[in-house]
């Protein structure tokens, strides 16, 4: 072999290196994030601190709603924003104390002004603290690059869609979702409207619970109502992989290498060489 066969081989292994997208882990993903990866630390691990808090004194604070009902009603919907935005308290016993101190009539309406008033506080915080730093993360990797413009870049109606069936499941983690969201750069108009529609389901059904317990000891969750929460994850999953596995089928289209004229020589890699 030549030295200038050498030399070339060497110039195209060091092109393919200089255009192959960056390898992605878990540590340099996460050291990109900076503070926006604490963020998301805290709101994975606090909801679930604030609610054992919350469960040793949720039957004294529920009482005091009750002989309140209308600075209570102002003061619930005002802690609600407050705890679940800063990703203080889990939102399902919340929504649960809301039912028993103010029955559905009032209960449902004052948790879901307490969720878009949260979402929009967390929407806030979250879009502050991460700047640009997540769509600079997403688009040096294209595979996360097609899955973001699939769930959240095709247009307003599409990334309604989204965020409606991301909020949709009880256990959907709402601090989280918020942060990811906001960190995405969803519209504002879209994330409260998604959150409204998606969050409407579940914290009827929590609040018609709440209103029809005897006391707060009684905190666990019916049967129907877990149930339900699981056909609803099984249906987002499926929607939600489905809109996945088209963004990286036309991905991988777009990778392959195009057929050139007749008797034009095949692209590299697409025949087998035999020996």
């Amino acid at each position: 072999m030549s030295p200038s066969s050498d030399r070339d081989d060497t110039a195209v292994a060091a092109s393919t290196s200089a255009s192959a997208p960056p390898t992605a882990t878990i540590g340099g993903v996460v050291r990109q994030l900076g503070s926006l990866s604490v963020l998301a630390i805290i709101a994975c691990t606090l909801p679930p601190i604030g609610g054992f808090a919350l469960l040793a004194y949720r039957e004294p604070a529920a009482e005091w709603l009750l002989s309140h009902q209308q600075l209570g009603l102002v003061l619930y919907i005002a802690a609600f924003v407050a705890a679940a935005g800063l990703a203080l308290l889990p939102t399902h016993i919340t929504a649960l104390m809301g039912g028993y101190a103010f029955r559905f009539a009032l209960g449902f309406p004052a948790a879901m002004a307490g969720f878009v008033g949260a979402a929009a506080l967390g929407y806030v915080v979250a879009r502050t603290v991460a700047g640009d730093r997540a769509l600079r993360v997403i688009a040096e990797h294209p595979r996360a690059r097609a899955i973001h413009k699939s769930l959240l870049g095709v247009g307003y109606w599409r990334t309604l869609l989204t965020i409606t069936l991301l909020r949709l499941p009880p256990n959907s983690p709402f601090a989280l979702t918020n942060l990811v969201l906001a960190a995405t750069r969803v519209p504002l108009s879209a994330y409260l409207l998604g959150t409204l529609l998606g969050m409407a389901p579940r914290t009827a059904a929590m609040i018609y619970v709440g209103a029809h317990l005897k006391d707060l000891s009684e905190t666990g969750a019916p049967w129907w109502y877990f149930w339900a929460g699981v056909a609803l994850t099984l249906l987002v999953l499926a929607m939600i992989g489905h809109f996945v596995n088209q963004a990286l089928a036309g991905r991988l289209n777009e990778d392959r290498p195009k057929a050139g004229p007749p008797g034009s020589p095949e692209p590299p890699g697409s025949s087998l060489e035999t020996a």
